[in-house]
């Protein structure tokens, strides 16, 4: 068992306070984000918060802690999700307990980019293992903002990482191959990391986990301050619009986190609150 399960799951619930203040902050104070709790059949929850307002079209952070009896579709859904056949593993498990944060924003102005974060934590059986990743989406891209992004990552990364330097290389390209719109031919956006099945104790890469959840508010805040009040003109929002349907294309098409939310009976709309409000094809 999993003992720091709890910290873990208070350090969730704590990050998610922070990125709805700080949507709210951006928007201007004015608007307060909404939060709501559900239940899962079968075991779990969790608490879906999200900001609508001028500036911030569309800010969410969920938080999700679930458990219960696989069933076979469930199972089939945790093969895709790990890369590998369960079916076959010996440390097979009849039950599995999952919890994560998962973080998206879409602003109003085209010049900021759509950003996403999540870090999860699985247990199947008596396997335990930890995965999530950060990436950027801009429209309108700006080589400081990408460059502040990845700067950011790799920091983390190298110092707070159990394997060190060797960890951005790998998780970069993992982000490249994983969002990548194969019917479009294109990458979602300007990457970020990637990655899964991260074996380790949880003092082992608490540090890392931690260190990359604030990091990536700090960033997201500096970058979204620099270009939420840029002007833009009607065909730049028009075109961004168009733009969001690449990134509701991954989700719906692709997103493996979506696919095991939907089969493991969780919120519809927690899980659907990752789209954006507008979008155009």
């Amino acid at each position: 068992m999993f003992v720091c399960q709890d910290s873990f799951i208070a350090f969730l619930k704590e990050q998610q306070g922070e990125f709805l203040n700080i949507f709210e902050r951006i928007d201007g104070g004015n608007i307060k984000a909404q939060t709501r709790s559900w239940q899962r059949p079968g075991g779990g929850g969790g608490q879906m918060g999200v900001l609508r307002g001028q500036v911030v079209e569309k800010g969410a952070c969920n938080v999700s802690v679930v458990h219960g009896l696989k069933t076979k579709q469930l199972e089939m859904s945790m093969s895709q999700l790990q890369e590998q056949d369960l079916s076959s593993s010996p440390s097979r498990g009849s039950s599995f307990f999952a919890c994560g944060l998962s973080s998206i924003i879409h602003m109003t102005n085209p010049h900021a980019p759509i950003a996403h974060l999540n870090v999860r934590y699985f247990q199947v059986g008596d396997e335990q293992w930890f995965g999530g990743g950060a990436d950027l989406t801009p429209f309108l891209s700006y080589d400081a903002d990408n460059s502040a992004f990845h700067d950011m990552l790799k920091h983390v990364c190298d110092q707070y990482h159990p394997h060190g330097q060797e960890a951005y290389p790998q998780y970069r390209a993992w982000c490249d191959e994983y969002y990548y719109i194969k019917h479009r031919q294109q990458p979602r956006g300007v990457g970020g990391i990637f990655f899964d099945r991260v074996k380790a104790s949880f003092t082992e890469i608490s540090p890392f986990i931690i260190h990359l959840v604030r990091g990536y508010i700090g960033v997201l805040e500096d970058i979204l301050e620099r270009r939420k009040d840029l002007p833009f003109t009607e065909n730049q929002k028009q075109d961004q619009l168009y733009w969001r349907g690449r990134y509701v294309e991954f989700n719906l098409l692709y997103d493996k986190g979506t696919r095991f939310g939907l089969d493991s009976g969780g919120d519809l709309e927690a899980l659907f609150v990752s789209l954006p409000p507008m979008v155009r094809w």
